[in-house]
């Protein structure tokens, strides 16, 4: 039932740090794009081993240090140590020795793989208050000092001779430990980033741990956890954010007039009709592909301009934004967004598909310098 409370607590306190990381969508936007970097970070607070006697009684507290790496604005993975101690307890009432607790020591090294639900769901920004995120790892539990459990076992074997009544094989500390023992341990937590400066941020942090049964001497039948809340300071490394590339330029073509000389006769041609090159470039919402009504409009200029110059042919590029995703999904939505346009204008508009070309950038170009521009189709007809 305290396991039960301890996860439901957690996932409301997740819930409610979630929503509070939410921004509006007309907040403003970055115009400097994600640069993969490291990170350090330091933090304290307190241990919760889970048990059978009062919560108050299994508290203790609790450091952790670690370094990171942020690969893209959503995945990322830390190293971890985890250290101080961790308790034990057992209601022996029934044998006249009341309620008893033990602790001991540990450290545990962990390499966790981090997920920024805040990039991944609202995209990127350079300037956002507050992240959320979650994290999973694998490591190992290093402990030791363990008098106080061996120093219990034998009490309690005493006292059952002198009592003559039997403990439970859980109360008989019959997976005690001595020395130092070697576990792994499995982790699974939350964490919220308050962003002082875009290099400085104060955190929070929960994580649960779960190891074998024998972690805490007692034959409980299932696996030991212990619980840690952690508040602490991260501070980024290196280059953080970069200007993305200017829009590309379109030179402009004009063809001279010619002239035909036929004999003494100096007969200058009517000039020919001089054809500008034409832009237009079709924006999408994130994550869309979908025409609007008034991207559909440019599209029709582009169109009519073709039809206009029957010798004229169009280029389609797709492009997406880099704060937002990763490079593999970029490229899907940029090749989505240029097929859209090109099924325009075949299918609305007639265009024979041998006068378009096609091609597709992903987030390898960004033609804006702010960011959300960047979701958008350039068509260059000449």
């Amino acid at each position: 039932m305290k396991l039960k409370r301890i996860f439901m607590s957690a996932a409301l306190l997740a819930g409610c740090l979630f929503a509070s990381a939410q921004e509006p969508q007309a907040a403003v936007k970055t115009t400097e794009a994600f640069v993969p970097h490291w990170y350090v970070q330091g933090q304290i607070g307190g241990q919760y081993t889970l048990g059978e006697v009062a919560f108050g009684d299994l508290l203790s507290g609790n450091v952790q240090v670690g370094a990171g790496y942020n690969f893209t604005p959503v995945w990322g993975l830390r190293f971890s140590l985890n250290a101080w101690q961790s308790k034990g307890g057992s209601d022996l009432n029934y044998l006249g020795l009341g309620v008893k607790t033990w602790k001991y020591k540990y450290i545990a090294p962990t390499l966790d793989v981090t997920c920024d639900l805040t990039n991944w769901i609202l995209g990127y920004k350079a300037n956002r208050v507050c992240n959320f995120g979650l994290l999973a790892g694998l490591g190992l539990n290093f402990a030791w000092d363990n008098d106080e459990a061996i120093a219990l076992r034998d009490e309690i074997a005493n006292q059952e001779v002198a009592t003559g009544v039997t403990a439970p094989v859980e109360h008989q500390m019959t997976k005690w430990w001595d020395g130092s023992t070697t576990r792994v341990v499995g982790r699974f937590g939350a964490y919220l980033d308050f962003n002082v400066s875009r290099r400085v941020a104060l955190g929070l942090e929960t994580n649960c741990n779960m190891l074998a049964d024998s972690y805490n001497s007692k034959d409980a039948r299932n696996a030991d956890w212990y619980f840690n809340a952690l508040v602490g300071i991260k501070v980024r490394l290196g280059k953080l954010a970069a200007t993305p590339a200017q829009p590309i330029v379109v030179e402009k073509i004009v063809e001279k007039p010619v002239e035909k000389i036929v004999e003494k006769i100096v007969e200058v041609e009517k000039p020919v009709q001089v054809q500008d090159p034409m832009r237009r470039d079709i924006f999408f919402t994130l994550r869309g592909s979908d025409i609007s009504r008034t991207e559909m409009a440019k599209l029709e200029d582009v169109a009519n301009y073709l039809k206009k110059y029957p010798n004229a042919k169009v280029s389609v590029t797709g492009y997406a934004d880099r704060g937002t995703g990763n490079p593999q999904i970029n490229v899907g939505y940029a090749r989505k967004r240029a097929e859209a346009v090109t099924d325009a204008l075949t299918n609305k508009f007639g265009i024979s598909s041998s006068r378009i070309s096609v091609d597709s950038k992903g987030d390898t170009v960004q033609p804006y310098d702010k960011n959300d521009l960047n979701r958008v189709t350039i068509c260059i007809a000449q």
